[in-house]
């Protein structure tokens, strides 16, 4: 048990930022991870030319390292935006743009898991109308997904860091989930767990687990406070693990947390070297 029975992947878009986007896999490489993820890395655009998409996936072949998840359009992520399906006019324009393209980078490396941020409440706009489109975009991401052999995922964020993000409690993320797999029958929409979002929002994350753990399809850590590294916080996350484990989630686990001061490399020191590459 521990964190060496765990599969663990890189999220490059939070680790080795330092480097331009092109040299991360091969960083990561080198400390040892064989599988990466990515929030989506062209902010401005969902739509970006092929040789960039082209070179993405040369960068993620020669290092060797497999993309395990994606994240679809989101918006200035990192930044104001907290995805974009929810949000009318232009930016739900661009992530039904960009739904096609995810899936096919995600199909061209192999990659099962596309996750969909729903987006912030837009202040004028109706909640039950942004919730409406919301739920239209994610079956046609869930459909997409499903055509490339893809989960879609439906992620929890904090309220503190994410004050106009509504889903902010693992029910509410739960209840997206359900509403899209009845509305498609594909059953592949699912969870993404993280217990620094949970934590931050207070609620009981061995509760969460023991509830969750069958719906959930991809789970992403830091510890909290500070978003850090493992052990930096108070959070229990080797015994959290263990946990989901224990509930039956055999899938992977995102290293999605700030490095802080020192380079990357530098921050995997709680994670044994034998236990970084996924078997």
């Amino acid at each position: 048990m521990g964190y060496p029975d765990q599969r663990f992947d890189v999220n490059l878009s939070i680790l080795f930022t330092e480097l331009p986007l092109l040299e991360r896999p091969a960083a990561a490489a080198a400390a040892g991870f064989t599988a990466v993820e990515l929030w989506w890395p062209w902010i401005e655009t969902p739509t970006p030319p092929q040789a960039e998409l082209d070179a993405l996936k040369k960068a993620l072949d020669d290092a060797g390292t497999q993309l395990v998840g994606l994240n679809f359009y989101a918006g200035q992520l990192p930044g104001p935006d907290r995805g974009a399906l929810s949000v009318p006019g232009e930016e739900s324009d661009r992530f039904r743009a960009n739904i096609e393209v995810a899936a096919d980078f995600a199909a061209s490396v192999g990659c099962t898991a596309l996750n969909a941020l729903y987006g912030n409440r837009v202040e004028g706009a109706d909640p039950q109308a942004q919730d409406a489109l919301a739920l239209e975009n994610l079956v046609l991401a869930a459909r997409a997904a499903d055509r490339v052999g893809a989960i879609l995922l439906v992620e929890t964020l904090n309220k503190p860091e994410s004050p106009l993000y509504p889903l902010v409690s693992a029910p509410a993320a739960i209840e997206v989930v359900d509403k899209v797999n009845a509305a498609t029958g594909l059953g592949n929409a699912k969870f993404l767990l993280d217990p620094y979002h949970l934590s931050m929002n207070g609620e009981d994350l061995s509760q969460v687990i023991k509830a969750y753990a069958a719906k959930t399809g991809h789970v992403q850590i830091a510890d909290n406070p500070g978003r850090g590294a493992p052990g930096t916080g108070d959070l229990p996350l080797e015994r959290l693990l263990d946990e989901l484990k224990d509930a039956g989630y055999a899938g992977w686990v995102g290293l999605e947390y700030k490095p802080g001061e020192r380079p990357s490399a530098d921050s995997f020191d709680w994670l044994p070297p034998s236990a970084r590459a996924a078997g």
